[in-house]
């Protein structure tokens, strides 16, 4: 079996854990909670990273703080579904900060958007100047959301 496709041990998965719930955790407090060296924690972190497991560090930052109070989130229908428009689109997504999460969904509409941005004039603005002019938008119907009930990027581990 290759180190790639290596399986996950009971060891990992408490990494995993650990990390994802505070990516600063020192190594050494990492190695406490999961019972090994510090030296056989940080290769297998290492492993985790280079095998995909784990993407990346970020802070969390607080929307309401910085000028990007206003959730909304936004079903796009395209008025064709060739793969030079879906292109298009997606291609021209990547670059709009405002665009924090873009999804290719099935169902009765093509993408699920999720913006953020100051209030209600800043998203009829982006409406206007952004989404629809965006390649291929035939569609979109707007949700703004009134109170974020749950929101995590947490995978249940079973821990």
């Amino acid at each position: 079996m290759t180190e790639a496709s290596r399986e996950l041990d009971r060891i990992d998965m408490k990494i995993l854990n650990v990390l994802q719930n505070d990516g600063r955790v020192s190594n050494l407090k990492l190695a406490e909670a999961v019972n090994l060296s510090p030296t056989a924690v940080l290769a297998r972190v290492q492993r985790l990273s280079r095998d995909g497991y784990i993407l990346g560090y970020e802070a969390q930052l607080n929307p309401l703080k910085l000028g990007a109070g206003l959730m909304v989130f936004v079903e796009v229908l395209l008025d064709r579904t060739t793969p030079n428009v879906f292109e298009a689109f997606k291609a021209a997504v990547q670059v709009r900060p405002e665009i924090t999460e873009c999804h290719m969904v099935a169902g009765g509409f093509d993408y699920l958007l999720k913006t953020r941005m100051a209030d209600m004039a800043a998203y009829r603005s982006f409406a206007g100047t952004v989404l629809w002019q965006l390649p291929g938008v035939r569609e979109t119907r707007t949700y703004a959301v009134m109170e974020a009930v749950k929101s995590t990027t947490r995978l249940d581990l079973g821990f």
